[in-house]
């Protein structure tokens, strides 16, 4: 793993833009665009690097397999902070029926510096972004810049193949609905959900727009409508399912998962059993079912132990997106840990590899139960935000 500088390619950001990444600058604090497409550095990998990668990712996809079904089993919803009982209810019934019910991706967040085993971070498998930017413009970025190299990059087939193969788990003569919420002010969820819609139709379903505040509730059917009074069979939402159980509609919602998917229910995609890997708390039922795995870290969710005084360590949210309310906690600062109020995972610090300065954590992809690409983001600081950059890679 190396960065390597390079010089942009004239007129990049309309090059980006045409290209489905409606969103190539971010503004930051000081109110100065700045690029989020960032083609001044690029990644080089070696494929016997990135074959290694991919047997981790997909271990590491196993093993969270494994702990989702482990928190069913021994009913540690609580440990998640899902005290609801219908909705701890609802993802029972999800996990037990997931063989029916369509799941499309996830990415993994992991430190990685070429040197040493990727360390998890964390695990996003309900509504995970910066898809469109490593599916499609850093391909054709290497098509431009080093034709005939290669990348760690099959997301796109992947994506249509996995639609192709869940097509008969989807209700028929319906179009399968693809929607966010209009409260996107950037437009990153509009282009994801739009990427994948695309991918859905090259895969032959039929499908249809929707936002996630045209949806409506109709009492008398005891069912999800469309802004046109049409029932919704199926929905692929970019929306978490922590906001769909809480918000104006989460008994209609749960009632019909307490159908069982029978007559007026919607078919949810992601399911709601995607919820216990998008979840912080998942990384400390990890190490405690796998202590010691090398690519895993120490987490714990009753405080930070023995790490506040050996490694430091990082208090996350259990929900949250972007490094929203993480913080960090360097070893041996000589005051006592004082465990935060809000539910969450205390995780061993391992701080991101600097490579000229920037902080650069893998997004590793994958679709079904299959590593299937990888995305790259830089950041200033040791949390990757909102302001964090995305550059494209090769291998060499």
């Amino acid at each position: 793993m190396e960065r390597r500088t390079i010089q942009p390619r004239p007129d990049w950001q309309r090059t980006v833009e045409s290209q489905g990444l409606i969103y190539p600058l971010t503004r930051h604090p000081d109110g100065v665009l700045r690029p989020y497409w960032d083609e001044s550095a690029h990644y080089v990998f070696g494929l016997p690097e990135v074959e290694a990668l991919e047997e981790t990712v997909e271990e590491l996809h196993r093993m969270c397999l494994e702990a989702a079904a482990h928190i069913v089993a021994e009913d540690r919803f609580a440990d998640l902070g899902i005290t609801d009982p219908r909705v701890a209810r609802a993802v029972a019934e999800a996990w037990h029926r997931r063989g029916e019910l369509p799941s499309l991706y996830g990415r993994f967040d992991l430190r990685y510096d070429g040197t040493g085993p990727a360390r998890l971070l964390e695990y996003n498998a309900d509504t995970p972004t910066s898809l469109v930017e490593a599916a499609s413009p850093q391909w054709f970025w290497m098509e431009d810049r080093f034709p005939g190299a290669d990348q760690w990059n099959s997301l796109h087939e992947r994506l249509v193949a996995a639609w192709r193969e869940q097509a008969p788990l989807l209700p028929p003569g319906s179009p399968l609905y693809f929607a966010h919420t209009s409260d996107d002010e950037l437009g990153e969820d509009l282009m994801t959900v739009a990427y994948l819609k695309e991918t859905a139709e090259q895969a032959g379903l039929d499908t249809d727009w929707i936002s996630m505040e045209e949806i409506g509730w109709d009492p008398l059917s005891g069912r999800f409508v469309d802004n046109q009074l049409r029932f919704i069979r199926s929905i692929f939402k970019l929306y978490p399912w922590e906001w769909l159980t809480t918000d104006r509609f989460a008994g209609p919602l749960l009632d019909t998962l307490d159908n069982g998917g029978g007559t007026g229910s919607t078919l949810w995609i992601e399911p709601a059993w995607k919820m216990l890997l998008s979840n912080k708390a998942l990384l400390a039922v990890l190490w405690e079912l796998f202590p010691g795995h090398p690519n895993l870290l120490p987490a714990y969710l009753d405080g930070p132990r023995e790490l506040a005084a050996t490694t430091g360590y990082v208090a996350k949210p259990l929900l949250g997106r972007e490094g929203a309310g993480v913080t960090v906690h360097e070893a041996g600062n000589g005051a006592d840990p004082v465990p935060r109020e809000e539910p969450c995972c205390y995780q061993a610090l391992a701080p991101l590899p600097a490579f000229d300065g920037n902080h650069v954590v893998l997004g590793a992809w994958v679709v079904g139960d299959e590593a299937a690409g990888l995305g790259i983001r830089e950041s200033s600081g040791l949390i990757t935000d909102e302001y964090a950059r995305f550059l494209p890679h090769v291998i060499l």
